[in-house]
């Protein structure tokens, strides 16, 4: 069957990294692809393995381009694809020139809210998704908290929404019960060494991902650490449009030295085993991909009990969970791991547990299998 996965930018992120994930692990007997980006698609496409995948880059402008709708059209009546398969808010609007086009499955995919639109609140969006979920077959939440907010806020029926929890594959071996691995190509020799605690963070550098927040907990938390704050640094893996300003706000704090911004870097995996403690300080979240990823590597997890974050990370035992953008909180949870190194070790083992009993790639990929497999059939 022909898939074709509908988004607003191929580019580096969460839901990009389960379109890429599901494209190369799917069976490649039964499933071929075509990537639609209504923008653009970046070198982010490259880490698609399998064969034969199409790209294609409508440029849809700024605002209203209702013209990019009626390119998507022709483009869908030229592919006659089996299913399509849209991602988040930016792409339901594909759902109509599917329709109008003959594609006999819509599958619609939500990820997680942005900063403009936190709580999922705002009437004109849940307008918006009420007049086009009719045209969609099936509806994935990626968290139960997005599928109750689907069922009660958007007034979708729930046998309409399929629950696929986010899952990643980790073909590395979890860092050492005695020790984590050396960091991979720090800034200097002496930003990490052995005597070094690293509590570290992955994800776009946006509003949403509030890491100005986690900045303002580690100037804190060098306070509340008194001399043990001079073995404390914190790595920032990542970019985005506040690179800058998350800059200048390290300056303003007096915690530059300490601080590593590493930009994108294609070993995350071998990065997080060269950290002591993951962070994320997010004001929403979906799954997050990261946190999973964290989990794998054997990390303890501190992190802000937004959206589907409570289902990834049990608080004592595999993590700590504190209210958004406080930063005071967020200090004091990562003060208890920076007093008690054995507590991250003993929860970043059970971390990598739940890791292998519920976010498994292959259990994620099984999971879309059937529905595609099933959608199909219903129709």
């Amino acid at each position: 069957m022909l898939v074709v996965h509908l988004l607003y930018r191929l580019d580096v992120g969460g839901l990009e990294t389960v379109v890429v994930n599901l494209i190369n692990h799917l069976p490649k007997d039964e499933f071929r692809h075509v990537v639609i980006s209504l923008t653009e698609c970046s070198g982010f496409k490259e880490r698609i393995t399998a064969a034969n995948v199409s790209f294609y880059q409508l440029n849809k402008k700024a605002g209203k381009d209702l013209m990019v709708w009626w390119r998507l059209w022709k483009l869908l009546r030229q592919l006659k694809p089996d299913i399509l398969h849209t991602c988040n808010l930016a792409a339901l609007e594909g759902v109509i020139p599917a329709r109008l086009a003959g594609v006999p499955v819509v599958i619609h995919a939500e990820h997680g809210r942005d900063s403009y639109d936190i709580d999922g609140s705002n009437k004109k969006y849940l307008l918006l998704r009420r007049l086009l979920i009719p045209f969609v077959d099936h509806v994935v939440a990626v968290s139960e908290d997005l599928a109750g907010w689907l069922e009660n806020s958007v007034k979708i029926s729930p046998d309409k929404i399929k629950l696929i929890i986010n899952g990643i594959e980790s073909t590395l071996p979890p860092r050492s019960k005695d020790r984590r691995l050396p960091l991979s190509n720090p800034p200097t020799p002496l930003f990490a060494t052995p005597d070094t605690f690293i509590i570290g963070t992955v994800g776009r550098l946006w509003p949403v991902k509030d890491q100005s927040n986690l900045l303002k907990a580690f100037a804190s938390l060098l306070s509340l650490a008194g001399e043990n704050g001079n073995r404390l640094r914190l790595v920032m893996v990542g970019d985005g449009p506040q690179r800058t300003e998350l800059e200048e706000l390290a300056g303003k704090l007096g915690i530059q030295e300490k601080l590593w911004i590493s930009g994108w870097r294609k070993d995350v995996g071998e990065l997080l085993r060269g950290m002591d403690l993951f962070a994320l300080p997010s004001q929403a979240e979906g799954t997050p991909l990261t946190i999973i990823e964290a989990m794998a590597a054997a990390l303890p997890v501190v992190a802000t009990n937004v959206g589907g974050v409570a289902n990834l990370v049990i608080e004592g035992k595999t993590g700590s969970l504190v209210a958004p953008q406080n930063h005071q909180d967020l200090a004091q949870a990562l003060f208890s791991y920076v007093n008690d190194p054995n507590l991250g070790l003993q929860q970043g083992l059970a971390g990598r547990e739940l890791y292998l009993q519920k976010f498994t790639l292959e259990q994620m990929v099984h999971q879309y299998k059937s529905l595609f497999r099933g959608s199909l059939i219903e129709n």
